[in-house]
């Protein structure tokens, strides 16, 4: 290996990197099938020659000119889009970007972060594949590290450039998936700073509005036998999303308060994203219908809970803290709003089978938040036992159809015989009553025939 090494250095850094590429395919190509793995005088070079972490302190490294990098990041664009085999492409890509924890990992994120940007604009849908299974398997600190590259690329330094990135979903959805568990991981509200862009979240709308299931193809596609690294991302960026959409009033507010004299937000601007967001709600309830049908097909209504307690205690936590630094007074429509939204989302998820909670635990944890009516009648449910098995008949419809008078009703037990009555006197013969004009026929028009429109709360 030192012979290999000695014969790098004598090379240009471009030609270096080229011959370290090549050499990786042949050494995780050939030993895929017995396990793949890389011994520490690969990695060294990996990292010496392609990273440019110099092995030795004495050893002075030829940098790459920024031409010169970019033709490295061709170089990978190629080779990854000309093989041919998933399997490889999995691993190659996972030996150069796996994090070791060591000085190299900085170089290794800022030239991921140019690689997945380059696929992005160029379409390279196994370098997407590749990234995807990345994003899924590392943690969210590094993560969110990817999505703000892809954003500052897209959506900040070229405004233009978004379209390219909103093509992401066709090419290639398991990438887009994770892209947006990541930014709803990245942008969490915390600060003016950490709020969505509004072209950000156009786009991120416009992908849910057109294919909801998106959201779900991680968690669908993932094994439930296998264990992912603790603190990686979330499988469905469900609790993402529920947070954009709880916190956003709340967050506007705040913005509006904290704005200096004479620059404040526009208004044209602040509608559109109230718009949006309203959307994306209705999106996310949608969502956890469709989840419904998932588990009860896998038979894991009940066992399997998608959205976690600790994500939803945390969310009300946050939501309690900022309702405490803006002023009720001011902001009691903004805060309702935020209530309602966050009482309709835990319905549904409850009701779903997607947040197992029980009512008891759901007043413990919204006890220090204010006063909401539609928060008080989710709580105010059916008390399950704790640790008891889902049921969905404590969830009943909030409009049941109402039935027949006319028709008997099935869950009645049948009623034993009254005794005879006793026989009546004759009562005096009465004059009939002039004709009544005929009746429209039976249930012409009941409210409860009539189909419930959801409309989201705005």
């Amino acid at each position: 290996m030192s012979d290999i090494r000695h014969a790098l250095l004598r090379r240009d850094p471009l030609s270096a990197a080229k011959e370290v590429l090549y050499h990786l395919d042949i050494a995780l190509g050939s030993t895929l099938q017995t396990g793949p793995g890389l011994d520490k005088n690969t990695v060294d070079l990996v990292e010496e020659f392609i990273f440019h972490v110099p092995k030795d302190r004495n050893t002075q490294r030829k940098r790459m000119s920024c031409v010169q990098e970019l033709q490295l990041l061709e170089i990978m664009c190629s080779y990854f889009q000309e093989q041919s085999k998933d399997a490889v492409r999995q691993v190659i890509f996972s030996a150069l970007f796996s994090l070791q924890g060591n000085k190299a990992d900085e170089n290794r994120m800022a030239t991921l972060g140019k690689l997945v940007s380059m696929a992005v604009a160029v379409c390279r849908v196994p370098i997407l594949e590749c990234a995807a299974t990345w994003l899924q398997r590392t943690h969210s600190a590094w993560c969110v590290r990817l999505a703000l590259v892809l954003v500052d690329d897209y959506c900040t330094l070229v405004p233009g450039s978004i379209a390219t990135l909103q093509n992401v979903s066709s090419a290639s959805p398991r990438f887009c998936c994770q892209l947006i568990t990541a930014v709803t991981a990245l942008y969490d509200f915390s600060s003016d700073e950490l709020t969505p862009p509004p072209s950000l979240l156009d786009m991120v709308v416009g992908w849910i509005t057109e294919d909801p299931r998106l959201l779900l193809l991680t968690f669908i596609n993932t094994p439930l036998s296998s264990s992912l690294p603790l603190g990686c991302l979330e499988a469905t960026p469900l609790a993402g999303l529920l947070r954009w959409c709880v916190k956003a009033p709340l967050a506007s507010q705040r913005a509006r308060k904290s704005a200096v004299t004479g620059v404040q937000p526009e208004q044209e601007n602040g509608a559109v994203c109230e718009e949006l967001y309203s959307k994306l709600h209705l999106s996310v309830l949608q969502v956890f219908l469709m989840l419904q049908v998932h588990l009860t097909e896998q038979n894991l209504l009940g066992r399997l809970a998608v959205l976690q307690v600790e994500s939803v205690a945390a969310l009300v936590e946050e939501v309690s803290a900022l309702v405490e630094e803006l002023n009720p007074l001011h902001a009691a429509n903004q805060i309702q709003l935020a209530l309602d939204r966050l009482a309709q989302a835990l319905q549904v998820a409850m009701a779903t089978g997607a947040l197992l909670c029980s009512r008891e635990d759901l007043r413990t944890l919204c006890s220090r938040l204010p006063h909401n009516n539609m928060l008080q009648l989710v709580m105010s449910g059916p008390v399950v036992p704790h640790g008891a098995a889902f049921q969905p008949s404590v969830y009943p419809y909030i409009h049941p159809a109402r039935p027949s008078p006319l028709s008997p009703h099935p869950s009645h037990p049948a009623l034993s015989p009254l005794p005879a009555h006793p026989a009546l006197t004759t009562h005096h013969q009465l004059t009939p009553h002039p004709a009544h004009s005929p009746l429209p026929p039976p249930h012409a028009f009941h409210p409860a025939s009539m189909a419930f429109q959801y409309r989201p709360i705005r």
